[in-house]
């Protein structure tokens, strides 16, 4: 605990650092960009430890609030989501320094790195908390720094929406938490079954307080509406660093809790399964229909979220039943997508960020023939592409492989009406699979290919320096992941371990690992393959003869980027289906009228139909009706210590009268 001790030191010195030297930007934000890398490196050996050799160890320090101490430890769980905390920690940092400091027409504050470090503090000790009031303060502190990263640019109107929008989000879950702790009482760092053994509520309350507390920051479906709108607003470093890492501490917390209770009933983990599910058809419907970049990303987030979600209910019913082998499968997938999805989109919002910065916007219908101009930027965003697609030789297919094979486990396995559930999950996932790669051949074609279609995308300058360092070492994690999945594998072992006991099903990664024994071989084959024919074709073409031509316009005798398929164009086939029709943007284009029409027209609302037609339509006839008590606020002070006074006279009768009825 030593070395993890140092390092939230060094981020919290090194974020005061960068407070203090305001007057000097660049050394601000030399000194503040520095303290994440330097706590990884301190942090990393016991986090490892605990993750592959079992080294646990505890802290318990005595502090001011009454009836508490401070008590940290670290076990292979913890360990697990600590890798990509401080991973993605360490290369934002690197990776934001060069981008804040080079990005224009926005006013950055040198002062975000203070909230940068404490958020990374703050993710750091939720997952070392081992005291309910520690672990309550440090995830508040946690959503309030994100809240600030997310409205740096407050300047601009989608900014502070965003921001407003997470932090009503945060505390409303923070709520759930609240009543959650109380029913746990001083059970939190306990053991398997501790949190039952006070008998204050039963399991289904607890596990639908934390679903609700901690499935807002896991983006769990109907909870994720903010997640589009933050992931947008906040610099590209701070998206990676909340989609590859903040967001995966909901499932960590909710994962906790079903070790506090000794596992859960097969009934909630179906439950999670299907929101998890129901989340991963959501995010790639939106994704595939998003005209900002980075929104479309962050509804590809929801949907592996939802991914994780399936796995782990998977898991938890497999676990509930006694069936190992469904329960090693969906805890497997579960927690090596959290390793996989943090890779992967880290690396995507760093693309992002990256075109962003050489273009000028993140625009789709703005972008075009990027690839010519950020060549290294496009090569990277290919590589995150294909992992998102879930398509060999990367590190997505092989989570989405144990994914089906858990499926088809359960579709052989359960009664009648359980293997006709499975059989429709399966055809749900293959239709995720099916939208999510062409969500990111979208993405991929209308950016980087074609034309552009502005004077920014013309005029693109490629990444370089300490931000194409960053996506390159990301990049090579994706493609070793693919190629050596059993090395996360070894990861997921002690973790699993450590649910299993919990649940008390003896659980190994041994069903996991003989799925994944064909995938390496199989990759490197692809990557064989396709290196034999990029050489052969760029021997070819290097021996061809050369003529200089126009390319075949389809009879257009001047085409121009207008005539390419848009954003919206190529995503419209996909959205004929009725659910999808709920999901797609509303487009407004009238109809031309006369014989010499004026000039046509076409919008498209791409705002997040759950929260445009189910939360603010509730919000505001809340709103309505709470209005109605403003005038109870009179603004007299003896009115408001009345109120006080006939509070706390009716919670006093309320405690004597409970008394009194005890037997």
């Amino acid at each position: 605990m030593t070395l993890l001790a140092a390092a939230l030191l060094v981020l919290l010195g090194s974020g005061l650092a960068a407070l203090a030297t305001l007057r000097w930007p660049r050394f601000s934000s030399g000194v503040g960009s520095a303290g994440a890398p330097l706590a990884a490196l301190l942090a990393g050996a016991p986090v490892l430890r605990a993750l592959f050799v079992g080294e646990t160890s505890r802290l318990e320090l005595t502090w001011g609030m009454p009836g508490a101490t401070l008590s940290l430890g670290i076990d292979p769980l913890s360990a697990f989501f600590l890798v990509p905390v401080l991973g993605l920690s360490a290369l934002g940092a690197t990776y934001g320094r060069a981008y804040l400091s080079s990005h224009t027409g926005v006013r950055w504050s040198s002062s975000s790195w203070f909230f940068f470090n404490l958020l990374c503090a703050a993710m750091i000790v939720v997952c070392l908390a081992r005291d309910p009031i520690l672990f309550l303060v440090t995830w508040e502190t946690m959503s309030l720094c994100a809240y600030v990263l997310v409205s740096l640019d407050y300047e601009r109107a989608e900014a502070r929406r965003a921001g407003w929008i997470y932090l009503i989000a945060s505390h409303a879950g923070t709520a759930a938490l609240l009543a959650l702790f109380v029913l746990l009482g001083d059970s939190f760092g306990g053991g398997p079954g501790a949190a039952l053994a006070s008998g204050r509520a039963s399991a289904q309350t607890l596990f639908a307080l934390a679903l609700a507390g901690f499935g807002v920051k896991a983006g769990i479906f109907p909870l994720h509406v903010w997640l589009p709108e933050a992931h947008a607003a906040a610099p590209s470093h701070v998206s990676a660093l909340m989609s590859g890492a903040m967001v995966k501490l909901g499932y960590y917390g909710l994962l906790r809790v079903v070790v506090l209770l000794g596992g859960v009933a097969s009934e909630l983990g179906v439950s999670l399964a299907v929101l998890g599910l129901a989340g991963a058809l959501t995010g790639v419907a939106l994704s595939l229909t998003q005209r900002d970049l980075k929104r479309a990303l962050a509804h590809s987030s929801v949907e592996n979220l939802g991914l994780i979600g399936l796995g782990l209910g998977l898991g938890f019913a497999g676990s509930a039943r006694g069936d190992a082998t469904l329960a090693g499968l969906g805890l497997a997938v579960g927690l090596f997508h959290v390793w996989n999805h943090a890779a992967m989109k880290g690396l995507m919002f760093f693309a992002a960020g990256g075109v962003q910065h050489g273009a000028g916007t993140r625009d789709l219908e703005r972008l075009g023939g990027l690839a010519r101009r950020m060549p290294a930027a496009a090569l990277l965003f290919a590589v995150a592409a294909v992992a998102l697609a879930a398509l060999p030789p990367l590190n997505g297919f092989a989570t989405e492989w144990l994914l089906y094979l858990g499926l088809l486990h359960a579709v052989v396995a359960s009664p009648p009406a359980g293997s006709v559930a499975a059989s429709v999950a399966l055809g749900l996932l293959a239709l995720v699979g099916a939208l999510g790669a062409a969500s990111f051949v979208r993405l991929f074609g209308v950016v980087f290919l074609g034309q552009p279609r502005s004077d920014s995308a013309r005029h693109a300058h490629d990444v370089r320096g300490s931000m194409l360092g960053v996506m390159a070492g990301l990049g090579v994690v994706c493609i070793g992941l693919g190629l050596a999945p059993m090395l996360a594998l070894r990861a997921v072992a002690a973790p699993l371990a450590e649910l299993g006991t919990a649940s008390g099903v003896a659980l190994a990664p041994l069903p996991a690992a003989d799925a994944l024994a064909p995938l390496p071989g199989l990759a490197l084959a692809l990557w064989l393959a396709g290196c034999v024919v990029a050489v052969a074709l760029a021997l070819r073409l290097r021996r061809a003869p050369r003529a200089a031509d126009e390319t075949w316009a389809c009879g257009y005798a001047a085409p121009s980027s207008r005539m390419q398929y848009s954003a919206l164009s190529f995503s419209q086939p996909f959205m004929t289906g009725v659910p999808a029709r709920t999901l797609a943007p509303r487009v407004r284009a009238p109809r031309p009228d006369g014989v010499f029409p004026p000039a046509g027209s076409l919008r498209a609302d791409y705002s997040e139909p759950i929260a445009a037609r189910v939360y603010e339509p509730l919000f505001e006839s809340l709103a309505s009706r709470f209005a109605r008590l403003r005038g109870l606020q009179q603004g007299n002070i003896q009115l408001y210590l009345a109120y006080i006074t006939l509070a706390a006279v009716a919670a006093l009768a309320w405690v004597s009268l409970s008394r009194s009825l005890q037997p």
